[in-house]
């Protein structure tokens, strides 16, 4: 890769729309956690849990990651946790992150809705002090569990509602369509949460037209599926619904074979406001930087192309019109002071 242009994506300012949190636990944190926390681990070290996270599709990975969260039992535990992501965040020019998790992955252990967020509020708070990087929540319903659990969990998010920005859908898509959820979503949007939904990255491009038509998502995460829809690309360009891609986690999860088989550069020249995003950055092998690197390598993106992808990345976030506008100031800055 030409090294200006390494530069170029190394510097540029950018935001990050596609990451859960509990997918950020470095293999070192969760060691910490475990240990102050008495909790017994599987591996026996560090590099032998790296060793693990080798996956053929979505659920191994979702196995392992399920295993690591289980360490995370206190305020303090998710405070550590979302500081050290938005740290890492900072590192890579991250001015914005909007983080998803999950509250059923700690409920259900019996651990507090109120010790999960407020761990994260806290983290939030001070990142935005220590590194300038503002932040937002967005809650994910975990799809391979019943519509009934979505509905006790959005009871639960409603007492902290300013602290949420808006509500998505992960975890195990095949067999789990959007439409399982119709009617917790449109809950969801009585109480004016923005909604997103992961779609067509394992399953076909009907689940984005389902997270579109019967969801009303205005953001797909993932979404990669779409390009073997004409209509589809086309509704998502005149509506202007963006797409979060994570490109090493396509591959990684092995949705594609080979990076240069990521619809980046085709979702581009179709007008679709496309994001790159790090999903789970520690399993996939890479944070947002990494993923930008390594996509421009395989699908030969051009320097105005990452400035596009950037660009989208501010269009696309939940944030008030001053500060994008703020924000896209600041990018074109940096593109017009970049040699």
């Amino acid at each position: 890769m030409d090294e200006n242009l390494k530069r170029y994506i190394l510097n540029i300012p950018k935001a990050e729309l596609h990451v859960h949190i509990e997918g950020t636990l470095e293999p070192e944190l969760l060691f910490e956690i475990a240990k102050r926390n008495n909790i017994e681990l599987k591996h026996a070290s560090i590099e032998e849990l790296k060793q693990s996270y080798e996956f053929n599709n979505l659920q191994e990975f979702l196995n392992i990651y399920y295993a690591g969260a289980k360490v995370l039992l206190h305020e303090q535990d998710f405070y550590d946790l979302a500081m050290a992501y938005l740290k890492r965040a900072h590192e890579d020019n991250v001015v914005h992150a909007e983080i998803f998790f999950d509250p059923q992955t700690h409920t259900n252990r019996g651990i507090s809705f109120e010790t999960v967020i407020n761990g994260l509020v806290r983290a939030q708070k001070d990142a935005r002090e220590q590194y300038e990087i503002s932040s937002a929540l967005i809650m994910c319903f975990l799809r391979h569990l019943s519509e009934e659990s979505a509905f006790e969990t959005l009871e639960m998010a409603i007492p902290h509602k300013d602290k949420i920005i808006g509500i998505g859908l992960d975890s195990s898509e095949e067999g789990n369509p959007p439409s399982k959820f119709f009617n917790v979503f449109g809950k969801v949007r009585d109480h004016g949460f923005f909604v997103v939904a992961h779609a067509g990255e394992e399953g076909p491009a009907e689940n984005v037209w389902e997270a579109i038509e019967l969801l009303e998502a205005e953001r797909i995460d993932h979404g990669v599926a779409s390009i073997d829809d004409e209509l589809l690309l086309e509704k998502l360009r005149d509506s202007e619904i963006p797409l979060t891609v994570c490109p090493l986690s396509n591959l990684k999860l092995k949705v594609f074979d080979d990076l240069s088989e990521v619809p980046i550069k085709k979702f581009l020249d179709n007008d679709i406001i496309v994001t790159i995003n790090s999903d789970d950055p520690p399993y996939f092998g890479g944070y947002i930087n990494e993923n930008f690197l390594q996509a421009a390598q395989a699908l030969n993106l051009t320097r105005e192309d990452i400035f596009k992808l950037a660009q989208n990345s501010f269009k696309a976030a939940y944030i008030p019109e001053t500060e994008r506008q703020t924000m896209i100031d600041r990018l074109e800055e940096f593109d017009k002071k970049f040699e």
